[in-house]
């Protein structure tokens, strides 16, 4: 298969799957999400032993698209939640370990996909956060349930509350990447650790990973399901409309 936006490369048993809107800083629309969703089903028939998830030009992934949400109804931000959900659960049900490799801005949607990789590594210069709140809305795609998981409860809330944005020593620090390395390396990196990877036994890998996300399960599909109807009744709030209208005006939001 081809798309517009989404690339998959392969490299022997690895593939990468690049999101590949860099005019809009790779920001996820409905045509990327399905077509996130077709490339990763092409490759586990493939047999990948790895996957690379990664964004072309300066971005890994800077969010979603904003200007297509800001009149969503509460139903159709639910079928959007449910969209991402999708694509975040793919990534974190894939047969195989995945790999984020993060450059650049990686907020909101874009953070939530990382979440959903095995391992995240980045691009000195990247920055990473949960900044919904500014838009006045929660994350959507499953960072209200993955997040804590992975830096704590205080730091999680922290993100979300106050939409912070963590630099790449930082959320290192936090237990968001695994390493960092300079931006001219990251590329090389990735394709190091996808290969050692998909050089380890394949069957045990993939018991190993299904493992670990079921010590994760306990509690998580209620969390999800809970995000998204959350998620999806604040679309026609006030601060919702004011939030995404600010943003699509370059202004500053005036919330109630």
């Amino acid at each position: 298969m081809s798309w517009e936006t989404v690339q998959l490369e392969w490299d022997d048993d690895v593939a990468t799957l690049t999101v590949d809107r860099p005019d809009a800083l790779n920001a996820l629309n409905v045509e990327t999400l399905e077509a996130m969703l077709e490339a990763l089903e092409e490759a586990a028939d493939g047999d990948a032993r790895a996957l690379v998830l990664t964004g072309a030009g300066d971005a890994f992934i800077a969010g979603a698209d904003i200007k297509y949400m800001q009149d969503l109804s509460p139903e159709e931000a639910q079928e959007w939640s449910e969209l991402g959900h999708e694509v975040a659960d793919a990534l974190e049900a894939f047969p195989a370990p995945v790999v984020a490799a993060v450059n650049g801005f990686a907020f909101g949607g874009g953070c939530e996909m990382a979440l959903a990789c095995d391992l995240r590594i980045a691009g000195e210069s990247a920055i990473i956060g949960n900044t919904e709140i500014d838009l006045g809305i929660i994350p959507g795609y499953g960072a209200t349930q993955r997040l804590p998981k992975v830096v704590g409860d205080e730091t999680a809330r922290r993100m979300i509350y106050l939409g912070e944005r963590l630099d790449a020593e930082t959320a290192a620090e936090e237990g968001l990447f695994g390493e960092v390395v300079a931006d001219g390396e990251l590329d090389d990196r990735a394709a190091e650790l996808a290969a050692e990877l998909a050089s380890k036994p394949a069957f045990a890998l993939r018991a190993a990973k299904q493992s670990i996300n079921q010590s994760h399960e306990s509690g998580q599909a209620a969390g999800l399901e809970y995000e998204k109807r959350a998620f999806a009744g604040l679309f026609g709030s006030q601060d919702q409309r004011e939030g995404m209208a600010a943003f699509v005006e370059d202004r500053d939001p005036e919330f109630e």
